[in-house]
């Protein structure tokens, strides 16, 4: 039970103001409060004294005990002690238990909407496994940002102008080719693009000038059902990794809505915006970014080259002052029903501007999961956002908290396959759905032979498959690079989804035992709860501060690392025994009273462990 923390925080504010020479000092006071360790006593601690110490000149073991002789403790706290400097607080366990099965993991709303782009893969070709990072971080941060209580809108954006497109089109009249019956079309055409790219050598003239040809087709609208097939393909790669989207945003569309230019009048008028008259951007439209960029050698960012052409950073200005409501002008229609049922809409030139039911972009905040290589162009746009809060009316330029800043960017380092860097051009990749593919065939052969009667083998190996992918890309920091080995990412044992997901499966099965018996979850009063359900029921409460920090953060790992804790809890908890060697956390086996409440807080762990696999986009098997 999470407000436990708060709870404490207060008392312990409240017992300090009279120490103070001024009292007022008390409401603004830090007070951490942390989980106390296995081996020191009580059950939450607060090293409060220390940073008094220096304050009231007095030592912090003499503070801590007339603090915890004074502190009223607010309810659920049995007793505080002072141990030395330190302050150790312990819960009434009965009331501890009840009051974190009682509490929902998932935060309440906050009326607040953000606005996630992810994917992005060029419609040229499948989606390798340097693209399976992406789709996952973004796909794993929408889920938790929705926890968090916040409103959320996933966006792909597909950029149907550009050259890799172009190539991959011209390359099916190039050779002449269909594309085969047998074979997923984004496949086909990435071979043609390969080929391509080796046939350039020869004839690389003319297929400069047809590839030049498409690009003109593709800006002037006339091959977007071409497009479409490309990106309905990727999309079912997509949904079989779990990921789903809002909004479809294409880059054809956004050129055609005008964001370019009138994001251009919106900056002209900012005082960081100039034309020099003269020096090197002479003719040139500049924006200052110092104040936002600090210690660049050049802090002048060219948005309009003295030849009237617009750079691509100020192109994606004008797109991101869309995404967060400052510009209005796309229109929208349907694109495809998704496995959940969804409908995926899409940006499109005939389409409505509006809606029923929805209102896209007009974000309070906007996320953008790009590799680490592009951290200074969108250090760039968010500098450009910041500085156009003053002109809507949101704020000062500069919020004094990053996080309250209009653009995040969840910036990941690079995937290798078995060392080797991937290029899709040079063929040297593996498509997301190959190692889907894999993933299941190897999952089904361990499922099969440790559980032959299983009734549901295929959908297991299917949810185990598939979340040891995921959680191979989720588990590491974004900033880390990983290199992606088929040992490490389809390891169905140790930091591994499928270590998170059994240990769910073990509480269901504990749970339908019960359930069969008759046995019905409950913590009453006087239950003989000990120190082992309040240390299990610790690692569940704090299930609610790790959804707000990934969320704060952009930190999907939080998620991960916390799921392995929770299983990591449990297991030891389901394993534990006495003095005497003998088990002494048996649950159908505990006496009346005890084997209530303790089936109730299984009830919690299973749905705890549920519910953060689901963060991340995993499944949850009730059986393995």
């Amino acid at each position: 039970m999470t407000d436990l923390i708060p709870a404490l925080q207060a008392a312990l504010r409240a017992a300090v103001r009279p120490l103070l020479p001024d009292p007022a000092a008390a409401d603004v006071l830090d007070v951490p409060v942390q989980v106390v360790p296995d081996d020191k006593p009580g059950d939450y601690g607060s090293p409060v004294a220390f940073g008094l110490a220096k304050a009231l000149r007095r030592n912090p073991a003499q503070i801590a005990a007339e603090l915890a002789a004074t502190a009223a403790l607010p309810p659920g706290f049995a007793r505080l002690e002072a141990v030395g400097p330190y302050l150790n607080a312990y819960v009434d366990p009965v009331a501890f238990v009840r009051g974190v099965v009682a509490t929902p993991s998932h935060l309440p709303r906050n009326g607040r909407k953000v606005v996630v782009e992810h994917t992005s893969v060029n419609p040229n070709k499948e989606a390798h496994v340097g693209h399976l990072r992406n789709v996952v971080l973004g796909d794993a941060l929408a889920r938790i940002e929705r926890a968090a209580g916040y409103e959320v809108e996933v966006q792909n954006y597909i950029d149907d102008t550009g050259r890799q497109a172009a190539e991959s089109l011209f390359a099916r009249g190039y050779f002449g080719e269909e594309p085969p019956a047998d074979e997923k079309y984004d496949h086909w055409l990435g071979r043609l693009y390969v080929r391509l790219g080796e046939a350039k050598d020869a004839d690389g003239e003319a297929i400069e000038r047809g590839v030049s040809r498409v690009m003109h087709q593709l800006e002037r609208g006339e091959l977007r059902g071409e497009v479409e097939r490309i990106v309905r393909a990727q999309l079912a790669t997509y949904h079989a990794l779990g990921a789903e989207y809002d909004l479809l945003v294409w880059e054809s569309d956004v050129v055609a809505s005008g964001f370019l230019q009138r994001g251009l009048e919106v900056l002209e008028a900012l005082p960081n915006v100039a034309r020099p008259s003269e020096g090197k951007y002479v003719g040139a439209l500049v924006m200052d970014v110092s104040d936002f960029l600090p210690g660049l050698e050049d802090p002048n960012v060219v948005l309009v080259r003295s030849d009237g052409n617009a750079t691509y950073v100020a192109k994606d200005i004008g797109y991101h002052l869309w995404k967060v409501g400052r510009l209005e002008g796309m229109r929208y229609r349907a694109f495809a029903t998704q496995p959940s049922g969804a409908t995926l809409w899409t940006s499109h030139p005939e389409g409505e501007a509006e809606v029923p039911g929805h209102r896209f972009a007009h974000g309070d905040q906007a996320v953008n999961v790009i590799d680490a290589r592009q951290a200074h162009p969108q250090a760039i746009v968010r500098a450009a956002l910041d500085l156009t809060r003053r002109v809507y009316g949101e704020g000062d330029a500069a919020p004094s908290d990053p996080q309250e800043s209009s653009l995040h960017h969840l910036a990941y380092e690079v995937v290798t396959l078995e060392g080797q860097a991937m290029s899709g051009r040079k063929g040297v990749t593996l498509a997301i759905d190959t190692v889907l593919e894999e993933a299941r065939r190897r999952a089904l052969a361990v499922v099969t032979e440790k559980r032959p009667d299983l009734v549901d083998a295929a959908g297991v190996a299917d949810a185990v498959g598939v979340g040891a992918v995921r959680f191979a890309m989720l588990k590491s920091e974004a900033k880390r690079v990983i290199d992606f080995r088929w040992d490490q990412a389809l390891n169905l044992q140790g930091d591994s989804a499928p270590y998170v997901q059994y240990a769910h499966a073990r509480a269901c099965s504990i749970l339908r035992a019960a359930e069969e018996a008759g046995v019905q979850p409950a913590v009453a009063d006087g239950a003989p709860l000990g120190p082992l359900e309040v240390k299990l029921a610790q690692a569940v409460a704090r299930f609610p501060e790790v959804i707000a920090a990934a969320a704060r953060d952009d930190a999907p790992h939080a998620v991960a690392q916390y799921a392995l804790d929770l299983a990591t809890a449990w297991n030891g908890y389901y394993n534990h025994r006495g003095a005497d060697g003998k088990p002494d956390t048996a649950v159908l086996r505990a006496p009346e009273g005890l084997r209530e409440a303790r089936l109730a807080l299984v009830a919690r762990v299973r749905d705890a462990l549920a519910e953060a696999l689901a963060l991340l986009g995993i499944g949850a098997p009730g059986k393995m």
